[in-house]
């Protein structure tokens, strides 16, 4: 045992023995005790040193470079100047929110600041049948509860014709309104919205006009002043917050400015109401197809009262006829005949082939290149002065006296009272009058005939008060209209139309003829108009009616009568138009004048005007 334990051990003195280095293969040591590493030794053990980098490795870094440099400041200048302006729009775009909020018409009011239309909010009721989570007959059931004229068959009726969008009810009240909401029904909406509303009805519904249902003006002041009735106020853009909050401070400052500005019409209610009712009682009575009234102030052309019958309620104006929707006093032609003949006397009066004296002979018959012309009475008047013929209207006596001008003269004349031209007043449709040719009118005689007697040519009731009103003017051609200006709530005028008026009559001569026609009321075939104390001017027309494919309609005639108040001072212009009165004694004295003496009436109670001295 103690030899098998020595031999180990020389066995493992043996084997490190040979792994041990020899004492000739190790390096000296030197004399500090520190042993040099060998350079084989210390690059085995460390990091290996790098090469050189090669001439094109280092451009290459560099072109990199300078590429990517030079393509930054190329990028920057698209941005910060060739792109600039669409970025900055790009950046508003969406830093900022165009908003259009409701914005109402304007109101219309009248001379008195009674509003004839104004915005009102308003309910309508939609039901979107696919949304029904219930039947047909329990939501028909439920909502024919609140609604009173709606049966639950008609509303089921409703629901199947579409499924979505059906409207149901419109003029909602906002009790109504509360009620549906309160159900809760699944596919049943109410929703708000303004609406034009007219609290006079039919009263106003002539000048006023309407607007349909996109808000578009479509009669009367509301299509023509479109421009005027609508505010300035136009779409806002306003900063918002990274979340779209509006922010308060970016809203302009001025964003109701002159909301409560109001258009006023010189229209005055209290006289329109009394106008109406007259109107309306002398058609039922004569059964007339319409009639018009028409008062105007000469001094500037205001229209007072201006009246058609019939006429439409402009809250429901989808149930009216479309014949009423227009105002006839504008777009329709007529021939005024005898309501002329103060024009044309004042015409032979400027041209001095006669005088307030001068006498004409009328037998009664006058024969005009083959045609007979007669008087309405089929009588001749004798030897009678100017002031004699207008009171019996004779036509024989006026063809004499318009002979006496020459044909191109008068012709010229005729035109400078501007027949061929509109008013110019400010409602839609109007229309030109009608008057011949200077070549046919000077090549036949028959034409300064029936010319001197208001027949030949045509024109509208506006035209013919504008004529008049020249005489009640001192001979001023004024341009009728209706609006007045702006105003504020408390009836201020901050802006007024600027109307033209140019002169065509002498106002001597103008004011001779309003003394003419001041005879006619007093001796002649006026005096059904005549008010006790007051100098009123008038003159009656019965003339026939013109028929659409030339000639004249059998039975069938035009009424009218114009007055000019008070004659010592003449300011108010009236016309009375009536079409085509029903009878045997219907004529101008006594269908259109007992018209005008109301009305005129009304204007003197109204208006205040003084009795003659």
């Amino acid at each position: 045992m103690g030899n098998s334990r020595s031999q180990q051990r020389s066995k493992r003195s043996q084997s490190s023995s040979k792994n041990r280095p020899t004492r000739s293969s190790r390096q000296p040591v030197p004399k500090n005790g520190i042993a040099k590493r060998s350079p084989t030794s210390s690059r085995g053990r460390g990091k290996p040193k790098s090469p050189p980098l090669p001439k094109f490795r280092l451009l290459l870094v560099w072109v990199v470079l300078v590429s990517g440099m030079l393509g930054l400041a190329w990028k920057t200048y698209q941005l910060q100047i060739v792109q600039a302006e669409e970025l900055r729009q790009k950046a508003r775009s969406q830093q900022t929110v165009n908003i259009r909020p409701y914005v109402p018409r304007r109101s219309i009011t009248d001379s008195e600041g009674n509003i004839l239309a104004t915005d009102r909010l308003e309910y309508i009721l939609y039901v979107h049948p696919i949304q029904f989570k219930r039947t047909e007959t329990e939501v028909a059931q439920k909502l024919s509860s609140i609604l009173e004229n709606k049966t639950p068959q008609e509303l089921i009726e409703r629901f199947q014709q579409r499924k979505t969008g059906i409207p149901i009810a419109r003029n909602l009240h906002e009790g109504i309104a509360e009620q549906i909401k309160r159900l809760g029904l699944d596919g049943v909406e109410v929703d708000q919205t303004y609406v034009r509303f007219y609290p006079q009805e039919k009263m106003m519904a002539d000048v006023v006009g309407f607007v349909d249902h996109e808000r578009q003006g479509q009669a009367g002041v509301e299509l023509a002043q479109e421009k005027l009735l609508k505010r300035n106020l136009q779409s806002l853009y306003v900063q918002r917050t990274a979340l779209g909050a509006i922010l308060p401070n970016s809203l302009p400052q001025n964003l109701l400015q002159s909301n409560d500005w109001r258009v006023q019409l010189t229209v005055d209610m209290r006289l329109q109401r009394a106008v109406r009712a007259a109107l309306q009682r002398q058609i039922q009575k004569f059964n007339a197809k319409r009639g018009a009234v028409i008062v105007m102030d000469a001094t500037d052309g205001s229209i007072l009262s201006l009246v058609s019958e019939p006429t439409f309620d402009p809250n429901s104006f989808y149930r009216s006829n479309i014949e009423l929707l227009k105002n006839w006093t504008v777009s329709d032609l007529y021939e005024p005949g005898s309501t002329f003949k103060p024009i044309n006397v004042a015409l032979a009066l400027e041209a001095g082939v006669i005088q307030p004296n001068t006498v004409i002979h009328d037998s009664g018959l006058v024969k005009v290149d083959g045609w007979p012309i007669k008087n309405a009475s089929k009588m001749g008047n004798g030897s009678i002065n100017i002031a004699e013929i207008l009171q019996t209207s004779s036509n024989v006596a006026m063809v004499h006296m318009m002979r006496r001008l020459k044909k191109e003269d008068y012709y010229n004349r005729l035109q400078a009272l501007e027949i061929g031209q509109k008013t110019g007043i400010d409602l839609p449709g109007e229309v030109r009058g009608r008057l011949k040719s200077q070549e046919v009118f000077t090549e036949r005689s028959i034409e300064v005939a029936t010319a001197s007697f208001g027949q030949g040519f045509a024109l509208t009731p506006m035209k013919l008060v504008q004529l008049h009103g020249a005489l009640a003017n001192g001979g001023k051609l004024v341009t009728p209209h209706l609006v007045k200006g702006l105003v504020d709530v408390e009836g201020t005028l901050h802006w007024q139309p600027n109307y033209p008026s140019k002169q065509i009559i002498a106002p001597d001569v103008s004011q001779t003829v309003v003394e003419l026609m001041e005879t006619v009321v007093d001796k002649g075939s006026g005096e059904s108009a005549k008010t006790q104390g007051y100098r009123i001017g008038g003159k009656t027309g019965t003339a026939q009616k013109a028929g659409p494919r030339g000639g004249y309609l059998p039975n069938a005639k035009i009424t009218s009568f114009v007055s000019i108040l008070p004659v010592e001072s003449p300011r108010y212009v009236v016309l009375v138009v009536v079409d085509e009165p029903k009878g045997g004694n219907t004529y101008g004295s006594t269908v259109a004048a007992p018209v005008a003496k109301l009305v005129m009436d009304a204007l003197i109670s109204l208006k205040g005007i003084p009795p003659a001295k």
